[in-house]
């Protein structure tokens, strides 16, 4: 029996830089590690077990769809996976790519092709950390950890999730909005109007001014402001 980690990712910053041919979008990222978890447990066997242990947003099952069992598959290997949630679902953390990166580690499958076909943000949480982060996500440049490390960052995560699709088509139909940290903070708000409150909840909570994760729907903004729904995660280093 093994039992890993899980590690959430935080986009500090997020720029779509083009499209491709076949309509996936090019990103341009700098992502960091969270010690923001999930905790998945390998056994002999052939069954997937999901714990939510986040108790609200998006219902996680155990379906064929799961990231864990499409990376076990992607491995060509069997395992009894309990899957302990504690990563917001639907909420721009990684938490599917770091599942199945997880499983990717276990399985000691180093190739960045097979981690980008799971998913964009499956290579970076392989290695976690800190790294820049472009193309379809398959190519990363290390970053230096070190600064960052221990650094809290201050998430406040909706209890509904946005779907990344419907965010990349809405980017799209918008003619390519710009943001200041992230290009998809117009998109996603056009797709989910309600993220502007849970917005403004979290700046008037912290005096900041929130970033949406990805495409959503988690915002978050630097230093530690416990409170409330608040989750205060701090940064951590590589996995490897």
């Amino acid at each position: 029996m093994i039992t890993l980690s899980a590690p959430a990712k935080l986009a500090l910053s997020l720029a779509v830089v083009g499209v491709r041919a076949d309509g996936y979008h090019l990103i341009d990222a700098e992502m960091v590690s969270l010690d923001l978890a999930d905790e998945l447990t390998f056994a002999h066997g052939d069954s997937l077990t999901v714990v939510d242990e986040v108790g609200r947003g998006a219902v996680v099952t155990s379906g064929e769809d799961n990231l864990v069992r499409r990376a076990l598959a992607a491995t060509g290997r069997r395992a009894a996976v309990t899957l302990r949630k504690r990563i917001p679902a639907g909420g721009g953390l990684g938490g599917g790519s770091a599942d199945a990166a997880a499983v990717l580690r276990w399985a000691r499958c180093a190739d960045v092709g097979v981690a980008a076909r799971l998913g964009a943000d499956v290579p970076f949480c392989v290695i976690g950390g800190r790294a820049r982060v472009r193309g379809v996500g398959e190519i990363l440049e290390a970053l230096d950890a070190a600064p960052l490390v221990g650094q809290p960052f201050t998430l406040l995560t909706p209890p509904f999730g946005v779907s990344t699709l419907a965010v990349y088509k809405a980017w799209d139909s918008m003619g390519g909005p710009t943001g200041a940290l992230n290009d998809l903070e117009a998109a996603a708000l056009q797709v989910e109007p309600r993220l502007a409150r849970w917005r403004d909840r979290l700046g008037d909570a912290t005096g900041e001014v929130p970033v949406l994760a990805g495409s959503g729907s988690t915002w978050w903004v630097p230093g530690a402001h416990p409170g409330g729904a608040r989750i205060v995660a701090r940064a951590t280093g590589p996995l490897a």
